[in-house]
């Protein structure tokens, strides 16, 4: 056998590459995921020189976005679907996924559009049933319902918009195995990848997720698409959000929120109201701060409760913040600020499921836990904005001027910030500046 011949295997996980076939992927430690190669035989490339060449990026006509009919879903996006973009939208079941889809369809072939759904797990009437439920009653909407990918992209002519639900249920001819298994979940995507390019036609694949929260299948499936799509949302809460965890042609950082209601899946409009009770009596323990996900603006509110314990060893518990801020920034007030947290249990919480992972949040969880330890109520109508180090001192936030106007619009009148941050026109806050934590905490407490 010549040295270009030989027989590799790739791990379907991590794109490791073997020599020899093993149960277990020697790099990821997954099992069964070691898949035989195609051996390469050499020879000349299938194009001709001729037909590859390269050209000017000035020279590349700019591709207009087509609109979702969702401005939540288009703002996520980036300006809505670019033709030839393939995205996977991942989330558990039942969580409305497929609700998302349809009413998108709906409102685009409203607009002329004709779209193809494809669904490999339901029948024509399931989903005709939920479209004219969901008002998605339209002409130009065709639906597809078999396992047969082949069949469905035979369909596909003088359609402007593609949904595969889902990846897991569909078939590659080509490719051996059981819909679901590894091989055919590769082979599926790249077959309505292909599709999608030559075509121009925005696509969108739907994935089934793991117990372990992760898109089913090989870890290959999110790197061969161009963006990836996080549908979430609480059993007891109606509400659903929608992020990115991958794009291609916009940001990442955009926050997308719905309402689940009888007829679908509406936009909240002010989301601010989400996570805020809006209570007029102030209690010890609550501090409010303005967090920002993408260009949204949340008002937050963190929950501190303090409780006198007789072991050595306080508990500190968190959710919406990770845990382990609570521990660093409880021995930061007692070494810097003098509030004994030693002698406390400490429960921290972010009200209406919020996380909260940036650090200007630092301030109003320091500020929340002095005022539960030393059982005094912080002023309702304060926001607190700053990062805050291990000295104690307080470090200027991104965007600062954004999240101070949202908390004017909402009512509020005094903000805590950072003595280095740099005004550049007149706020309608009464602004409080502090150089450290122990300043900041003075100021409205004392």
């Amino acid at each position: 056998m010549a040295k270009g011949d030989r027989v590799r295997y790739a791990c379907t996980e991590c794109g490791a590459v073997s020599p020899v076939w093993t149960g277990r992927c020697p790099t990821c430690g997954e099992w069964g995921t070691l898949e035989r190669e195609a051996p390469t035989t050499g020879g000349e490339s299938p194009r001709s020189a001729g037909s590859v060449k390269s050209v000017s990026v000035t020279d590349v006509p700019a591709q207009e976005r087509i609109s979702s009919g969702f401005e939540e879903l288009d703002r996520v996006l980036g300006g809505g679907w670019v033709p030839g973009g393939v995205f996977l939208l991942g989330g558990q079941p039942g969580i409305g996924k497929s609700t998302l889809l349809l009413q998108t369809c709906g409102r685009m072939a409203d607009r002329g559009i004709q779209v193809l759904y494809v669904s490999g797990e339901e029948s024509e009437s399931q989903v005709a049933l939920r479209a004219r439920r969901l008002g998605a009653g339209s002409e130009n909407l065709r639906l597809f319902c078999d396992s047969d990918l082949a069949l469905a992209l035979a369909a596909l002519d003088g359609c402007g918009f593609l949904v595969v639900d889902s990846v897991q249920a569909m078939r590659a001819p080509e490719e051996s195995g059981w819909p679901g298994t590894p091989s055919q979940v590769r082979g599926v995507a790249q077959t309505c990848i292909e599709a999608a390019k030559s075509r121009s036609i925005p696509t969108v694949l739907v994935g089934h997720i793991t117990k372990e929260g992760r898109i089913a299948g090989p870890m290959l499936l999110e790197h061969m698409v161009d963006g990836v799509l996080s549908f979430s949302g609480e059993d007891y809460s109606q509400y659903r959000t929608l992020r990115v965890n991958k794009n291609r042609f916009g940001s990442t950082e955009e926050l997308g929120i719905f309402e689940m209601a009888e007829d679908g899946l509406h936009p909240v409009k002010d989301v601010s109201g989400l996570y805020w009770n809006k209570g007029g009596a102030t209690v010890p323990g609550v501090a409010m701060t303005v967090a920002l996900e993408g260009s949204l603006s949340l008002v937050a509110e963190l929950q501190a409760l303090a409780v006198g314990t007789a072991f050595p060893y306080p508990k500190r518990t968190a959710r919406g913040v990770d845990v382990s801020k609570v521990q660093l920034f409880s021995a930061v007030l007692e070494k810097r600020c003098g509030v004994g947290c030693g002698l406390f249990d400490i429960y921290m919480n972010v009200a209406g499921g919020l996380m909260l992972r940036e650090p200007s949040a630092d301030l109003a969880l320091c500020a929340a836990i002095a005022s539960a330890v030393r059982d005094v109520p912080l002023p309702g109508d304060c926001v607190f904005l700053g990062e805050v180090g291990l000295a104690g001192e307080v470090r200027p936030v991104v965007r600062l001027s954004r999240r101070l106007q949202e908390a004017s619009r909402l009512g509020f009148k005094r903000a805590v910030i950072s003595s280095r941050e740099s005004l550049q026109k007149q706020l309608p806050l009464e602004i409080v500046q502090a150089a450290s934590l122990k300043e900041g905490l003075k100021a409205v407490m004392e």
